[in-house]
């Protein structure tokens, strides 16, 4: 069993690297967990306008080394592992933490868990090879604006999909929203708005077989009709997958309060207290709503403080 650290955080995106940053400018040298994904999903944004300080934007891999940086210079440590299994503790000032890949066991007096969410996929060819710059995003809000007055597809048939098909259309001069059904998931009165607005024409009982390209980028999506079996293809320049995202609690399923979707459930008071007393959320991982870089930087803000004050007064 490894020394009992201070803190540990689990995740190393914006909300892990900001709660790096400041609990290390507190003089805590936190453990920072890099994750299955090191960076988060930021990483896979060619491109991010909207995180305040950048006028001329910024990649967002280069957006999140340089929070890297900046937490190591005031003293963060990092590990190249992710966390496998929570385990609960008698003591409230210790947890142990099983990192994948590793028999040993960590602990220590307060945990801030960032481990963020990952979007669910089609799987289907052309998603990886196009995704990021090639024209394959997740995030409407994040790369919408890079679409402008060009024809792209959004996949899926729910609130996310069509709030995302309703955000491209300030951009866009036409959204296909492709859904596997012949009626949206979605609630009635966003249903109602995505069909009445113009710009966007629903193509239904469609199955996304494949997201297809020029080798750079993507020029168009095969889609099959699931009742006759025909094939066809969508001429567009993006494709934007919007079919839910999975928060990354696993390894914790048994010890902190999980939502019926798996989301870290917080305390009613405050966004970054978790069901267990010295244990803090921040960023995407407790957060379904907003899912913005500059919302979980401010939730690891807030997640560093709790634990530094925790560790103060116990």
């Amino acid at each position: 069993m490894g020394d009992c650290e201070s803190v540990i955080i689990l995740g190393s995106g914006c909300a892990g690297l900001t709660a790096a940053i400041y609990l290390s400018r507190a003089g805590l040298c936190p453990l920072v967990f890099d994750g299955n994904q090191p960076g988060g999903q930021l990483t896979g944004t060619s491109e991010v306008e909207n995180f305040p300080g950048f006028p001329e934007g910024i990649d967002g891999y280069e957006l999140v080394e340089r929070m890297r940086k900046q937490a190591e210079r005031f003293g963060a440590k990092f590990v190249g592992d992710s966390a496998q299994q929570l385990l609960p503790h008698e003591n409230l000032h210790e947890r142990e933490i099983t990192l994948s890949g590793q028999t040993q066991t960590y602990r220590c007096s307060a945990l801030v868990i960032a481990t963020g969410s990952s979007p669910c996929k089609m799987n289907i060819p052309g998603e990886r090879e196009y995704f990021g710059g090639g024209g394959v995003s997740t995030c409407a809000t994040c790369d919408g604006a890079f679409y402008r007055g060009k024809t792209v597809a959004v996949l899926g048939g729910g609130d996310s999909a069509v709030e995302e098909a309703l955000f491209l259309t300030r951009f866009c001069e036409k959204v296909y929203l492709v859904h596997r059904r012949d009626n949206l998931r979605a609630s009635k009165i966003m249903a109602e708005r995505a069909l009445a607005n113009k710009k966007i024409i629903p193509v239904w009982n469609a199955i996304a077989e494949s997201i297809d390209g020029d080798g750079k980028k993507v020029i168009g999506l095969t889609v099959r009709n699931s009742t006759s079996g025909e094939r066809s293809q969508i001429s567009c320049s993006g494709v934007f997958v919007s079919i839910g995202h999975r928060p990354n609690s696993e390894f914790a399923a048994g010890v902190l309060k999980l939502d019926p979707h798996g989301y870290f459930c917080c305390d009613p008071k405050d966004e970054v207290l978790s069901s267990v007393p010295g244990i803090f959320l921040a960023g995407d991982c407790a957060d379904s709503v907003y899912r913005q870089a500059v919302v979980a930087a401010g939730m690891g803000a807030r997640a560093a403080i709790a634990a530094e004050r925790w560790l103060r007064t116990g």
